[in-house]
């Protein structure tokens, strides 16, 4: 969006740091307010059904999805980062509710919903407050991958009740499969009328997603008219006395203030899922907002992202929302819309409780049917296929997180399978971050240095090593064998070893301690030890903890801005000691 990009954003200081929205008002013009406007009324448009539709995935009344489309979508844009991102109810983060209040009795569902959005606001906050907002970028992104894919089925399978007009069967401590399979044996006969609203829904809303393409329409409304025109059949047909569940009544009145129901047992019993879902929806949040970003060439403060995140779900805990986070498609569609700031995002909030005033009475009339095949569509829309097979396809790695992670969240759960996930992502980052490379040098016919190549004649007398690489306690077993390696070479004959750490990173008393007596070994076999490449870090890090004294200051060359390298001056040292000249 050229607006975005051409214009330079002034870094906020004080208060305005922490609140975008209240800060781009230093600079706002009729312009972005026009622009704001339409966008938000855009966005308003798709999230009343998409709200609705997520309160019943996540198994309360859908009232409860409008009042995070409210509160969760206000709060969010007042402290996003991101000027396009629009926060609120989600299909992922709904059907991880749903899965983690699985277990809770009908009655006391939405209390516990609510305390869980309260928890999840609370371990975001935690993550924002320790600066640990940037760690998600070491969770790979087939973990997101194998969670859609998972959450997209379990959606579709929830749901199936509500389009075949069948009776929920099974207890809460019943397992989801269980459930679903008692709902589809012994949950009543197939009810043909709401079949047919269901199917209707999904066929109206994918033959108006055509009909959007080909005539170029990227902001109707398919979701809105599907709802409308399927609460008006329902309506004029009675078909409720026909047998077709609607949603019941709506009240026309904003969310009220009310503290969540604290029970520590039950706060207890919800921590785990709490910190699997917060964790999902800031990776959901972080990733959509990095996309935005990219086309809009807008600097994130991914730390300010998490604020907001967190906020959003502890406000919306006190108003009886459920708990969200970024969503993709309205924001897409506000980025589309033109919106320029985060202003858009309470305009759409404005304008769904707006909506919710005046035709609350008109909403009973919205077949649950409807509701669910909307949520089977954005269940098959929300699984990247491309991304998928891509990443099946990259590594064996990539395949692995996504096979376990998307079983897992069908067979265990969806938080278990966000924490298994995340677990998967950094087995698999910690020993890729520890790695570390040995390379053999060897002075040239020309008195260079360079890695010895198979031909090459090694010096039996000198021997230059190498390091490059993480000497993290991550890396220590491959530091270690490194350095056994090294020892290996040594015989009778070597006189002088070199070690260049020029490329080495990241020093910690494991990795100086394997190197400190790795050192005292070799110097006990009679073998001057050299080492350069020495940058600032390094040297204070071998400093502290004694190494340079087990060396010898002389024996230590630092990255200095003189004429010769480190390197030139420790083999120039290394001809004296050989008796070869040199200095």
């Amino acid at each position: 969006m050229p607006h975005a990009a051409a214009v330079p954003i002034p870094v906020p200081t004080g208060l305005w740091r922490f609140v975008p929205a209240f800060d781009a008002l230093r600079r706002y013009s009729a312009a972005d307010l026009r622009y704001d406007f339409v966008a938000g009324l855009t966005v308003a448009a798709v999230a009343v059904p998409q709200a609705m539709a997520y309160g019943l995935a996540a198994g309360v009344d859908p009232v409860h999805g409008l009042y995070a489309a409210i509160v969760i979508t206000a709060v969010g844009a007042i402290f996003d980062s991101s000027r396009q991102l629009i926060n609120g109810p989600t299909n992922a983060t709904s059907i991880a509710v749903l899965s983690a209040t699985a277990m809770v009795a009908a009655e006391d569902k939405l209390a516990a919903v609510i305390l869980l959005g309260f928890l999840i606001g609370l371990v975001q906050l935690g993550i924002t407050l320790l600066r640990l907002g940037d760690l998600t970028r070491y969770i790979s992104h087939s973990v997101v991958l194998g969670f859609t894919a998972g959450a997209g089925t379990l959606l579709v399978l929830d749901q199936m009740k509500n389009l075949l007009g069948l009776s929920a069967m099974g207890g809460g401590g019943d397992h989801f499969l269980v459930r679903w399979w008692l709902t589809l044996t012994t949950g009543g006969a197939l009810h043909g009328a709401t079949l047919a609203v269901g199917l209707g829904s999904i066929g109206l809303v994918v033959a108006l997603r055509w009909v959007k393409s080909k005539l170029n329409l990227p902001l109707f409304p398919e979701f809105l008219v599907a709802v409308v025109v399927m609460a008006s059949l329902t309506a004029a047909l009675d078909l409720e006395a026909a047998g077709v569940r609607v949603i019941g009544a709506v009240p026309a009145a904003l969310p009220s203030f009310a503290l969540p129901e604290w029970d520590l047992e039950r706060a207890r019993a919800l921590s785990t899922s709490a910190v699997a879902i917060a964790i999902l929806g800031l990776l959901e949040a972080l990733a959509m907002a990095k996309g935005i970003a990219a086309h809009t060439g807008q600097r994130l403060d991914l730390n300010q992202q998490c604020l907001s995140e967190a906020l959003a779900n502890l406000a919306g805990s006190f108003f009886r929302a459920i708990p969200g986070s970024g969503s993709l498609t309205r924001s897409a569609i506000n980025q589309q819309a033109g919106a320029r700031t985060q202003w858009s995002g309470v305009w759409s909030a404005a304008a769904v409780a707006l909506i919710m005033v005046l035709f609350a009475p008109y909403a009973r009339f919205i077949p649950r049917a409807a509701l669910a095949g909307i949520l089977m569509v954005t269940a098959w829309r929300m699984v990247d296929k491309g991304a998928l097979l891509y990443s099946i396809r990259a590594t064996r790695f990539d395949a692995a997180i996504i096979g376990v992670t998307a079983l897992s969240a069908v067979f265990v759960s969806i938080e278990f399978c966000i924490l298994i996930g995340v677990l998967l992502s950094f087995l698999l980052a910690v020993p890729r971050a520890g790695r570390m490379l040995l390379s053999e040098f060897v002075v040239g016919e020309s008195g260079w240095v360079r890695e010895r190549l198979p031909g090459d004649t090694p010096d039996p007398e000198l021997l230059i090593y190498g390091l490059e690489g993480e000497m993290f306690f991550g890396a220590g077993p491959k530091l270690e064998a490194h350095l056994d390696e090294i020892e290996d070479r040594l015989d009778a004959h070597t006189r002088v070893l070199i070690l260049r750490v020029k490329r080495a990173r990241s020093p910690d008393a494991v990795g100086t301690h394997m190197l400190d007596a790795f050192v005292r070994r070799v110097q006990g076999r009679g073998v001057e030890v050299l080492i350069c490449g020495v940058r600032d870090d390094l040297f204070r890090v071998f400093s502290v903890t004694g190494l340079v004294h087990s060396i010898g200051a002389a024996h230590v060359f630092r990255e200095e801005a003189v004429r010769q390298t480190s390197t030139a001056r420790a083999i120039d040292r290394a001809r004296v000691l050989l008796g070869r000249g040199g200095e």
